[in-house]
C-alpha cells in the first residue's frame, strides 16, 4: 500500500525541525507528553487508512446526488465522519472544559494531514467544521457557545462558511444577502450563496452555516458586513434539530476534484426569511470571518501538501518498480532494462516533487507552530513576533503549496507515463483534487494583492522586518556548517534582493497604486520562493544535526538526513535563482500586462 505521508518525515518535522516537544513546558500542555502526541497521530493515521482511504476512488466516481429533496452520499462518508468524531478529533485542540483534548495546533494539523492524504473530499467535512468551532468559540456569546459548540464537537452537526454569491466571489464588499432584525433579537436573512462546501449531506443531523450578510441600513462595502449563525434546522435547547429553517438547497455544483465534498447553491429566505443569529457586533463580520478564512488558508496549504505527498509517494513507488530503457552508457541492447529511478531526469522530477511535498508540509506546520506561539508562548515578545510573522506568511502558506503542489502532481503523472493519465491509477485523480487548491480560499492573485498591498507595509513594515531578522538568524547558523554555507550565501543574496524589490514596489505604489500592484502575483511567487528556501534551510540545519548524531547509528536514518540536505540543495540551485529574474521584472515596473488593452485580445 502506498503510504499516506512519511512517518519518519512527520517525526523529523515535528521534533527535530520544530521542537514540538518543547510545548510540553507550557501550562496548557503540561498534562501531555510526546508519547501522547505520537499515540494521537498513530490513531489519526489508522482512522485515515481505515475509514477515509477505503473509499477515495468510490467517492470520486460516485459523487453526491440530489433528488430534489435530499442529498445522498456513499455510506462510507458517514462512517468516516463518525470515526473522526469518535476519535475526538473534532475537539482535539479545544479546551478541556469545553470537552476538548487540548492538543497543540500543530498536532491537530498533522491529524488533518493524514485524512487529507487519504481522501481530501471526505476530509473537507471535519476540516470546515473545526473552523466553525473555532469561530464560534472566539466570537460567540456564552449562550451561542453553550448551544453550538457541543453540537458540532460531538458530531451532531457539521459547519460551513457561506461567503460567495453568484455575482460576487472575492469582492465581498458587494454581497447582496440582506439581514432584517426580528422582534426576538434574531434576524431574517434573504439571499443566495454558492460554492458552499459541505452544506448539504446525510452524515450528521444538522448543518451550522456561518453566513456573511448586510443588515439593512449598514454602510456600503466591507464595513457593512455582519456575520450570522444560520442553522439548517433550528436548534432545540438540548441540541436536537427542531423546525426546518428557511434555508433551501437550490442545487449541487459538480467539481473536477474533491467530489465527495458537496458543493452547494443555497437560497436563504424563499419564504419568511432564514432565521440567523448575529455573531459579535454588527458590521464587524468580515473581521470575524477572517479568523476562519486565515485558518482555512493554512489548512488548504496543508491539504495541498498532503495531495502532493501522495503523488510523490505514488510515483516514487512506481519508478522504483518500473523497468524502462537503458542508460546511454549501455551499448548492449540485450542487457536488462533499468528501473525508472536510474534515469537522471526521472530523479529530477522526483526531487522536485520531494521539494514541493515535504517543503509544503513543513511550511504549513511551521505556520501552525507560529499560531501556537502567538497564543500560548509565555514570552510576550515571542507571541508578538510570532503573530507578525504568521500574518505576513499566510498568503504564501496558502498559495505556494497550492501552486507547486499542482506542478508536483503533474510530475507524478509524467513519471507514470501513459498510466499517469489513466483512471485506473491514482495520479490523475490526485491532480484533479489538487487543482482546486489554487482557487480555494482566494485565488493566487488575491494573495498577491494581500502580501504586497497590505502585509509588507502593515504596522510600518514590522511583519516584513521580523521576517528579515528571523531568516538572517538561520543564515548565520548555516554559514558555520561546511555543507550548508553555500546555501546560506545564496539565501542571504536572495533575501537582500527581496527586500530591495519590496522597497522599490512600495515606492511605486506610492506614485501609482494600480501599476504598483499590477505584478503582485509575481511578487507573491518571489516571496514564496524565499520563504520556501528559508524553511528548507531550517530542515537542512536539523538534518545536519541529526546526521552528526547518527554516524554510529542505522544507515536508514543517515540516508533520510542526506536526502533532506540534498533536496534543500536542489531547491536552492534549481528554484531559488528565479528570484533574480522576477526582481528584474518587478524593479523595472514592467507594464506589459498592465498596458494590454481589452480590444487587443
Amino acid at each position: 500500500m502506498i503510504p499516506l505521508l512519511n512517518d519518519r518525515d512527520i517525526e523529523f518535522q515535528l521534533y527535530e525541525a520544530l521542537d514540538t516537544e518543547s510545548l510540553l513546558t507550557r501550562p496548557r500542555y503540561a498534562d501531555h507528553s510526546r508519547e501522547v502526541f505520537n499515540a494521537t497521530l498513530n490513531t489519526a493515521k489508522s482512522v485515515a487508512e481505515r475509514y477515509f482511504a477505503n473509499h477515495a476512488v468510490k467517492a470520486d466516481t460516485q459523487e453526491p446526488t440530489f433528488d430534489g429533496e435530499s442529498v445522498h452520499l456513499i455510506p462510507e462518508t458517514k462512517a468516516a465522519w463518525d470515526a473522526f468524531v469518535e476519535a475526538g478529533f473534532l475537539a482535539a485542540h479545544e479546551d478541556y472544559d469545553e470537552g476538548g483534548a487540548q492538543l497543540p495546533e500543530v498536532i491537530f494539523r498533522v491529524i488533518m494531514s493524514y485524512t487529507n492524504a487519504a481522501n481530501i473530499g471526505t476530509a473537507a467535512y471535519p476540516f470546515v467544521s473545526v473552523g466553525v468551532i473555532n469561530l464560534i468559540r472566539a466570537f460567540g456569546t456564552a449562550e451561542q457557545k453553550a448551544l453550538y459548540l457541543p453540537l458540532i464537537m460531538q458530531g451532531n452537526s457539521n459547519g460551513t462558511m457561506a461567503l460567495t454569491e453568484p455575482a460576487q466571489g472575492s469582492a465581498l464588499g458587494d454581497i447582496k444577502t440582506m439581514a432584517e432584525p426580528a422582534d426576538d433579537g434574531s434576524y431574517r436573512l434573504f439571499g443566495q450563496k454558492m460554492y458552499i462546501s459541505c452544506a448539504e449531506h446525510n452524515i450528521a443531523g444538522n448543518v451550522v452555516n456561518m453566513v456573511l450578510a448586510k443588515i439593512k441600513g449598514s454602510p456600503d462595502g466591507v464595513k457593512g458586513i455582519s456575520l450570522f449563525i444560520v442553522p439548517k434546522y433550528l436548534v432545540n435547547a438540548d441540541g436536537s434539530p427542531g423546525q426546518r429553517n428557511d434555508v433551501v438547497l437550490a442545487g449541487l455544483n459538480h467539481k473536477m476534484g474533491y467530489r465527495n465534498a458537496t458543493n452547494t447553491v443555497l437560497n436563504f429566505g424563499e419564504k419568511d426569511g432564514a432565521v440567523g443569529y448575529l455573531i459579535g457586533e454588527a458590521n464587524k463580520g468580515l473581521g470575524y470571518m477572517f479568523q476562519m478564512m486565515n485558518e482555512a488558508r493554512i489548512g488548504i496549504g496543508l491539504g495541498a501538501a498532503a495531495i502532493a505527498y501522495q503523488g510523490y509517494n505514488l510515483s516514487l513507488d512506481y519508478a522504483r518498480q518500473r523497468p524502462q530503457g537503458r542508460l546511454a552508457s549501455s551499448k548492449d541492447p540485450s542487457s536488462p532494462q533499468v528501473m525508472l529511478t536510474e534515469h537522471a531526469d526521472v530523479r529530477r522530477l522526483l526531487l522536485a516533487q520531494k521539494a514541493y511535498a515535504e517543503g509544503s508540509l513543513f511550511m504549513g506546520l511551521f505556520a501552525s507552530a507560529l499560531f501556537e506561539d502567538q497564543n500560548t508562548a509565555e514570552d510576550p515578545d515571542q507571541r508578538k513576533r510570532a503573530g507578525l510573522l504568521l500574518d505576513l506568511i499566510t498568503p504564501m502558506v496558502k498559495s505556494w503549496p497550492s501552486k507547486y503542489g499542482c506542478i508536483g502532481n503533474d510530475h507524478a503523472i509524467q513519471i507514470l507515463g501513459g498510466a499517469g493519465y489513466m483512471r485506473e491509477y491514482e495520479a490523475e485523480r490526485l491532480y484533479r483534487d489538487q487543482r482546486l487548491n489554487p482557487i480555494h480560499e482566494g485565488a493566487e492573485a488575491i494573495h498577491g494583492l494581500d502580501i504586497l498591498g497590505r502585509k509588507v507595509t502593515m504596522k510600518n513594515g514590522a511583519c516584513h522586518q521580523v521576517f528579515l531578522e528571523e531568516v538572517q538568524k538561520d543564515i548565520s547558523a548555516a554559514q558555520a556548517i561546511a555543507c550548508l554555507s553555500d546555501m546560506a550565501k545564496q539565501l542571504e543574496t536572495a533575501l537582500s534582493t527581496l527586500d530591495n524589490t519590496t522597497q522599490s514596489l512600495i515606492a511605486l505604489m506610492g506614485e501609482d497604486v494600480d501599476l504598483g500592484l499590477a505584478n503582485a502575483t509575481l511578487y507573491l511567487d518571489m516571496y514564496g520562493r524565499v520563504l520556501a528556501s528559508w524553511l528548507w534551510l531550517k530542515q537542512a540545519l536539523a538534518a545536519d544535526k541529526g546526521l552528526s548524531s547518527t554516524q554510529q547509528h542505522n544507515e536508514q536514518d543517515q540516508h533520510f538526513y542526506q536526502g533532506k540536505i540534498h533536496t534543500a540543495r536542489y531547491y536552492f540551485d534549481w528554484e531559488l535563482p528565479a528570484v533574480n529574474q522576477y526582481a528584474d521584472i518587478l524593479n523595472s515596473g514592467n507594464r506589459v500586462p498592465f498596458d494590454m488593452q481589452d480590444d487587443w485580445f
